[in-house]
């Protein structure tokens, strides 16, 4: 029987709405859902590739151990027993420490897995949590944690009624607004140019998104920070901020003015490659625009000064006055699981600074991590506390972090491995235990981050396209299994065990909270509401319901709950974002907190930037529309056509060093060396070349097919774990000094 379901894709940040048909168990066709009330019918060609992804014979679809004869397939029973066997003896005889975790980038894609990879990590009880964050947005979450009190605090940019808007190091034609959820970003853009408004590029390379601007600028990579410095210094020296409201609820402002002076456009305007007088005209187009947002993204965060460049976006949203303004840069206030809709309104803890450090390295834990740069030398360096047992979940770290030859050679001396993933790939094949979880098609959906970071407050929840296959586990039961074993409980009665005390423990927690729309309330009553319900759909319930459009167990009867969402498939419009400072803010001190001490102590590091010479050539790196990390390589519809794993060199860069289009060039680091066709565009800035990540997929002991077929190159392995961002532990993965020679011709 045909049928037609709407779901909300899982692959990308643009969380479109999907209209799938379907024959039985088969994917007849999938289009963008013309009636959803955030994506409007837009699709990219990721949400196509759900089919290729649910149909790939590669996934694997019941658990795998390996043994000294290889891998085998075997129930989800004989799997657990495997692990129950290794995994807790290594932390009874070396500590909590010795078993680590890391969280791939998947995993915010995922309902059961945002909801309860922290009940895995709190039963592990180990310092060793790392994840795709310091590889990613970690010192946009730190500058925003620092400023406005909550790491998922970040402002968005007004896409749909700003008159100016400028982007640094961002393409959101391709990603579809990476912290920036945005569906349909050519039209969005192509509509604020229709109605008078104005887009400004600054990036290394002429992206998509640069071709659809009024302006584009080369940067040197790594240098935004000093041209953003130099930017609010214009604003300022010629008297033109005008914070308006925003100067009762900001603190520090005369230290920004201090700390910035001396960064004026003729100091900076070489080291960034974009002229003084071309800095000035920026900064006066900005602060002279009815409203107007700065949004800065992956290449502002992949750099040696991320968290300066992060809070620096943010210092001229507030000078210009455009920080929470209607066409500014404002805060979603989404429906569930937001910590600044929560508790007290306007004041809170802020960030705290973890005294917690990385055994090697000493290096900072940030909101609960340690930076994945140094995962390699906690499992390497031997001592107390060294990391002999890994579980990864729905991450590949041997592509995605840096110097990964070392780090595939820190995974191959591991004791003891298991993973939580679909495939066979890079990562998973150093493990002794492989857990799938089943195909995307066959769990819900509802996006708790991305809802956070949403240009429009929207509440969606999909249900399961297909039922779980047979003998298949949900993530959340598989999750919760693991952490029954690391209990030392049997996980086939502790699952729900666990589930229940989970549910039960934020329920507790919710009627203590004295602004809670259930404060007081008799938590059995709350648990009763709930029922039947359990697992990922229960916790979703009982967060929308005490959100802030949330019913409140019938104190606000018209208000949000699940069953409302499921009533309404194609989602419920909450209406465009709207000022919230200072409800928003969560700092002790009630206000933005513009100058916190550690960003403006790196200001130093900074001006040692200007004195530094230009290496002959810098790389960075790229995102592809087909191209969603490394997970993405095993599907047809995603590397059909021209190969896209290339160098991109500027026509005088590949004439210096003889080089034509097609050949093959060496890209070497201070660590390693990689070869890559060259494609030769006038769209790269001249000493720049870019090299896309994720690729790689030409090492033995894989299952992945289509992968090997197109298997390209690794960039992370030119990129060093020795120097990482200070204030975020974030990898460096832009900017980095290579040089380039030919090595023949295809």
């Amino acid at each position: 029987m045909t049928m037609t379901h709407h779901t909300i894709c899982p692959l990308c940040e643009a969380t479109c709405g999907l209209e799938i048909t379907t024959e039985g168990r088969t994917v007849q066709g999938i289009r963008g859902a013309v009636g959803d009330v955030f994506s409007h019918g837009y699709l990219c060609p990721k949400g196509a590739g759900l089919k290729d992804l649910d149909a790939d014979p590669d996934r694997l679809r019941s658990p795998m151990v390996r043994d000294a004869d290889g891998w085998h397939s075997v129930s989800w029973e004989a799997a657990f027993a495997a692990i129950a066997a290794r995994l807790p003896a290594i932390r009874a005889a070396q500590g909590p420490d010795a078993v680590a975790i890391y969280l791939g980038n998947p995993n915010i894609h995922s309902l059961s897995n945002q909801l309860y990879n922290a009940v895995l990590a709190r039963a592990l009880r180990t310092r060793n949590i790392y994840s795709a964050s310091t590889l990613d947005q970690m010192p946009k979450q730190v500058s925003s944690a620092l400023l406005f009190g909550d790491m998922l605090s970040i402002p968005i940019p007004d896409v749909d009624r700003t008159d100016y808007l400028l982007i640094l190091g961002a393409n959101p034609l391709v990603s579809n607004g990476s912290l920036m959820t945005a569906p349909d970003m050519r039209g969005r853009l192509r509509a604020l140019r229709a109605r008078g408004g104005k887009v400004v590029v600054i990036d290394p390379r002429r992206t998509r998104t640069a071709d659809e601007a009024d302006e584009h600028h080369f940067i040197r990579p790594g240098t935004d920070a000093l041209l953003l410095a130099a930017m609010a210094q214009t604003i300022l020296a010629e008297q033109l901020a005008r914070p308006g409201r925003l100067l009762d609820y900001t603190a520090g402002l005369d230290a920004v003015v201090a700390a910035l002076g001396d960064f004026t456009p003729e100091v900076v305007a070489e080291t960034c490659g974009i002229a003084a007088e071309t800095i000035r005209r920026l900064a006066r187009d900005l602060a002279a625009a009815p409203s107007a947002a700065v949004y800065g993204r992956i290449g502002t965060c992949t750099q040696e000064f991320g968290t300066l460049a992060s809070w620096l976006v943010d210092v001229l949203n507030v000078l210009t006055g455009n920080l929470d303004l209607v066409g500014g840069a404002l805060f979603p206030r989404a429906a569930a699981g937001a910590r600044n809709t929560s508790g007290a309104p306007g004041k809170g803890r802020g960030m705290r600074q973890s005294s917690i450090r990385s055994r090697v390295r000493g290096l900072p834990q940030i909101f609960g991590e340690l930076p994945t740069a140094t995962l390699a030398d906690e499992i390497l360096t031997p001592g107390a506390g060294q990391v002999r047992a890994l579980i990864t979940v729905a991450g590949n770290p041997a592509l995605s972090a840096p110097d990964a030859e070392r780090l595939q050679d820190a995974l191959s001396q591991l004791d003891f491995m298991v993973s939580v993933d679909p495939y066979l790939n890079e990562t998973t094949r150093y493990a002794h235990v492989i857990l799938p979880p089943p195909s995307p098609l066959e769990r819900s959906h509802y996006d708790i981050a991305f809802s956070q970071l949403a240009i429009h407050n929207v509440a969606r929840y999909s249900p399961a396209v297909f039922p779980r296959s047979e003998g298949s586990l949900a993530e959340w039961e598989i999750l919760l299994s693991l952490t029954a074993i690391i209990m030392d409980l049997d996980p086939r009665v502790a699952c729900t065990q666990i589930d229940d005390q989970t549910v039960n423990d934020a329920v507790m927690r919710e009627v203590k909270l004295a602004e809670s729309l259930i404060a007081g309330r008799d938590p059995r009553e709350i648990l009763q509401a709930l029922a039947p319900r359990k697992g990922p759909e229960r916790l979703l319930d009982l967060l929308l319901r005490v959100g802030p459009y949330g019913d409140g167990f019938g104190t606000h009867p018209d208000g949000l709950s699940l069953a409302v969402l499921e009533a309404a498939p194609q989602g419920i419009d909450l209406g465009p974002l709207q000022p919230r400072i200072p409800e928003v803010l969560r700092t002790p001190s009630g206000k933005i907190e513009l100058a916190p001490s550690a960003l403006l102590a790196d200001l130093d590091r900074l001006r040692t930037r200007l004195a530094r010479p230009a290496a002959p050539f810098t790389l960075i790196g790229r995102r592809e529309l087909r191209s969603n990390n490394s997970w993405f390589h095993n599907l047809p519809a995603m590397v059909k056509g021209p190969t896209t794993c290339t160098l991109l060199m500027h026509p005088a860069d590949a004439a210096l060093v003889g080089l034509h289009a097609g050949e093959v060039a060496r890209i070497t680091s201070a660590i390693s060396s990689v070869e890559a066709p060259v494609a030769v565009t006038d769209t790269i800035m001249p000493g720049v070349v870019s090299l896309p990540h994720g690729w790689g997929h030409d090492l033995p002991g894989t299952r992945q097919q289509v992968a090997r077929a197109h298997a390209g190159q690794n960039a992370n392995r030119l990129l060093s774990t020795v120097v990482i961002e200070p204030l975020s532990g974030n990898a460096i993965q832009n900017g980095i000094a290579v040089t380039i020679a030919p090595v023949g011709v295809d």
